[in-house]
């Protein structure tokens, strides 16, 4: 039983009294117990593979702001990483990917689906702990890229403004572009109902780079 159950509600599409307030990075820089945290630890990657650090980062909003819903602390970026990239997570600059996909070889050889899901075992636990450690005070948000925006880190390696290798990509080999999107979207799969099996009660997927396609490549290579 959720006490505080407004984001689900409206999430529900039920009329609320008012609408359920989080913010997509309330773990973060804005609470000095958060960088406190950081500061002892040996950088970002840490603090997300380590179930108990990532527990206790995201029940602090909930202490702190009162918000609606915790959403459980981890990246985007573990997908491609479980899939056989590896990120690293550069301070002041953000992730980099030392080794991006250049070619079908790399494609093919990708791990991919429950397989690369059965990696990704710390953030399951981090959410049975979180889970606990709520006591059904609001709900927990799961969450993970939309195949596009992974898609884009794996082949540009690192943010970009214009994603010209991804683009490139859709543009002159769309079968090996959705070969890619295909591997990407079965993996996320499995490891979002692997996020609702350990206990999250929302899932919410993230597309931050689908603002830099056409209206008609959105429809071919995002949305599906």
């Amino acid at each position: 039983m959720i006490k505080n159950d407004l984001f689900l509600r409206a999430a529900k599409g039920e009329l609320t009294e008012r609408p359920p307030v989080w913010l997509m990075r309330q773990a973060g820089r804005i609470l000095p117990q958060y960088r406190a945290l950081r500061a002892e630890l040996s950088g970002f990657k840490e603090l997300v593979e380590t179930p108990e650090l990532a527990c206790e980062v995201t029940l602090q909003p909930v202490d702190e702001l009162g918000v609606d819903a915790a959403i459980i602390f981890s990246d985007i970026l573990v997908i491609p990483e479980a899939m056989g990239l590896p990120y690293e997570m550069i301070p002041g600059k953000g992730p980099f990917f030392p080794t991006t996909i250049q070619s079908e070889q790399q494609i093919e050889q990708l791990i991919t689906g429950s397989t690369a899901a059965e990696a990704l075992q710390y953030v399951y636990e981090a959410i049975r702990l979180t889970k606990k450690a709520l006591n059904g005070r609001v709900p927990l948000i799961g969450f993970a890229g939309a195949p596009f925006t992974i898609f884009c880190y794996m082949l540009e390696g690192q943010g970009s403004k214009t994603f010209s290798k991804a683009k490139k990509l859709i543009y002159q080999s769309p079968e090996l572009a959705h070969q890619l999107l295909d591997k990407i979207t079965t993996t996320t799969i499995a490891y979002l109902k692997q996020q609702v099996l350990a206990g999250a009660d929302l899932i919410q997927v993230f597309d931050s780079w689908a603002s830099v396609l056409s209206a008609p490549y959105f429809q071919t290579f995002s949305l599906p």
